[in-house]
């Protein structure tokens, strides 16, 4: 007791020393009942006192306790400068939180993968990475009991076992020295509750070997640590790993399953993203669109051409996955309804041409993304699933009906989050679309267009966000027919197709010219893989660059239209209303917003708060790539064989000038001569 007694003034000590401000808010809070968190990083407590950080590390169950009522024992110091004060008061119940990453115990053995958990971390301070994959309802738990000897009226303190699911066992004897009792009885003078709830992490596929699983394992999440995390999150947790007993029916094996008992836990979604934009880069962004603003288009090429480098021109293609990944700005009317800011994109085309890669690229420059293919993917695996809170429990061994019984009304309902509500607030790529059945495909309809999954299952009714983008690679059924409308040749209903901002169609037809230039591309990267290098591709944008820019625009630009670029898109949205024959799935007036959203996403591209004429007619020259037949050009040519152009801003000036020609604008822009360029 001495020897506690010592550790525990050193750690009110350290407390006092580093985290003063911290005792002195929780003292002036209002509420005495509830639970404050005092975060304390690891490598500073190892700088100050490095053996008694090895003991919390080494002894986390007997030392976290001990350090929690040390920031009561602080409090006490101190409180003597505020106890005049209004509401100040020591607060019961602080719990230290401790943050291992960065300090000098951050090593393979103490950050394992969930899969290589093993027997040995079992008592020291583990931390672990991964996704949360399932979050059950906050519960309430009792804390502790007081029980009294009935013969030597001495009292104890009996805390809950999460071995045996946090039950508080009776005592056996009484443990005062000179007493052997076995009778006793509860003091209910006051009762201690815990908030409590369990969550399953699952460690991410990058870190895993050649044909590995993703393994996973419940956390138990306390007081202030409930309801701070939810399904997709990806997360560090650090606490104590346990055991707990995984049944208790009659006649069913009984296993030890594995638990982490947490004690930190941190959000990495925004630290993914590189959401910490330095200023120097912030800087270099400006500087870039300041070298070309005399030329914006070739600047924004520059920024496509990082796209998906391995891949040769598809300039179509790499405009519509930024304009995607960028999308544009939600509009919540008077009524409050909210119309989607975020665009989903569908590639159709042969196989060969490219579309699994465009969408691994895309899942590397979002924040948050999910992969599927839509083969091994069912309503509810993209939806949301219903799942025994618990676990599965082993029944081939019950040979009675009431075990049976038990097993299925004792267990509470949970919801396990799907594709779609693990990518809320990201991207969600589904490969081999037309691979899915049609009654599974029909369940994303809601979460396209409404951003919502409603939920009513095992007498569980919510609903959950899917505030995501949706992007899909499918082939055609059979030979593509360009004389058949989209519906036909995808097998895809025409309410699926409107709900897709882009459409774009990807046929490998036959072009000497086009497969010399592609092989050469192809030859020279493996020549570049072999150790040759060109300078020339220094001033490409990287990954993370561009990750960070689409990331800086998305959160920095609200681009708003200006009466020309509402006056183009008008008229265009009322041209393929008269004209629309064969596109009839896809001229509704999904087709409206959809102009909107993609002119305010390259209003964002090309760094700028104002959608101008520029932006709606890009706009429409993506929705014209997505037509089956065009009602602005005679023909429309193939994405898979659109390059960059040598000069894009006489390119934009000619395209500009003839589409203002079919939507009979051209008396609308006097600025513009005959030539097609602007009057200066």
């Amino acid at each position: 007791m001495e020897k506690e007694s010592g550790h525990g003034k050193e750690m009110a000590a350290f407390l006092i020393q580093h985290h003063l401000d911290e005792l002195r808010s929780i003292i002036l809070s209002s509420d005495p009942r509830l639970h404050y968190p005092l975060h304390v990083d690891f490598a500073e407590l190892m700088d100050d006192n490095p053996p008694l950080a090895h003991l919390i590390f080494e002894h986390p169950k007997e030392f976290l306790p001990l350090f929690d009522d040390s920031a009561v024992w602080a409090q006490r110091v101190i409180f003597e400068d505020f106890k005049r004060m209004e509401n100040a008061s020591v607060k019961a119940y602080i719990h230290i939180r401790i943050n291992v990453a960065g300090s000098p115990f951050e090593c393979a053995e103490t950050f394992p993968s969930i899969g290589r958990v093993r027997v040995r971390h079992r008592g020291i301070l583990l931390t672990l990475k991964g996704t949360v994959i399932r979050t059950s309802a906050v519960k309430m738990i009792e804390g502790e009991k007081i029980y009294e000897c009935r013969v030597c009226k001495h009292r104890f303190k009996v805390y809950p076992e999460v071995e045996t699911g946090n039950s508080i066992p009776r005592p056996t004897f009484c443990p005062s020295q000179n007493c052997e009792s076995t009778r006793f009885q509860i003091i209910e003078e006051r009762s201690i509750c815990h908030d409590y709830q369990e969550i399953k992490i699952q460690e991410s596929t990058q870190v895993l070997g050649v044909g590995a699983i993703p393994r996973s394992i419940p956390v138990i999440l306390k007081d202030d640590l409930v309801d701070i995390v939810k399904a997709g999150d990806d997360v560090i947790v650090t606490g104590v790993l346990t055991a707990k007993w995984s049944s208790d029916m009659k006649d069913v094996r009984c296993d030890l399953d594995p638990v982490l008992i947490a004690n930190h836990v941190r959000r990495m979604n925004e630290l993914k993203s590189g959401v910490e934009i330095p200023e120097d880069i912030i800087l270099k962004f400006k500087n870039f669109w300041t070298n070309f603003k005399d030329t914006p288009l070739r600047g924004r090429n520059a920024i496509l051409r990082g796209i998906c480098p391995q891949i040769f021109g598809l300039f179509t293609v790499k405009l519509a996955v930024a304009l995607t990944l960028i999308g544009g700005v939600q509009h919540v009317d008077a009524s409050g309804t909210k119309i989607r800011g975020e665009s989903h994109l569908l590639l159709v085309g042969d196989p060969g041409t490219g579309k699994s890669q465009f969408l691994k690229y895309s899942a590397k420059l979002s924040n948050r993304s999910v992969i599927t293919t839509g083969l091994g993917s069912t309503s509810a695996g993209l939806t949301v699933t219903a799942v025994k809170d618990g676990g599965s429990a082993n029944t081939s061994g019950c040979y009675s009906s009431w075990i049976l019984f038990r097993f299925l009304y004792t267990w509470e309902w949970m919801l396990e989050a799907g594709a779609l509500v693990l990518a809320d607030g990201g991207l969600c790529c589904i490969d081999e679309f037309d691979s899915m059945r049609e009654h599974d495909r029909a369940t994303i309809h809601e979460a396209m267009e409404q951003q919502t999954i409603s939920v009513a299952k095992a007498g569980l009714v919510t609903t959950l966000s899917t505030r995501t983008i949706v992007f899909g690679a499918t082939n055609p059924k059979g030979q593509y027919d360009p004389d058949q409308p989209l519906s036909v040749n995808t097998a895809l209903s025409g309410p699926l197709l409107s709900r897709f901002d882009i459409v774009l169609v990807l046929l490998d037809t036959k072009n000497p010219q086009w497969d010399s230039v592609v092989s050469s591309h192809i030859l020279y990267e493996s020549e570049q893989k072999n150790g040759k290098q060109d300078e020339s591709l220094s001033d490409m944008w990287s990954l993370t660059m561009l990750r960070r820019y689409i990331h800086f625009v998305k959160g920095n630009f609200r681009p708003v239209l200006t009466k020309e670029a509402e006056k183009v898109i008008t008229s265009y949205y009322q041209l393929q209303r008269r004209s629309a024959t064969q596109n009839a799935a896809r001229t509704t007036v999904r087709m409206l917003e959809s102009l909107i959203r993609l002119a305010q996403a390259h209003a964002r591209l090309m760094f700028r708060n104002e959608v101008t004429r520029l932006d709606a007619i890009t706009a429409i020259l993506c929705i014209e790539s997505s037509m089956t037949t065009s009602a602005i050009v005679d023909s429309v040519g193939n994405s898979l064989h659109s390059n960059f152009m040598d000069n894009p801003d006489q390119e934009y000036a000619k395209q500009e000038r003839l589409i203002l020609e079919k939507l009979s604008c051209m008396d609308d822009f006097p600025e513009i001569d005959i030539a097609g360029d602007e009057v200066v």
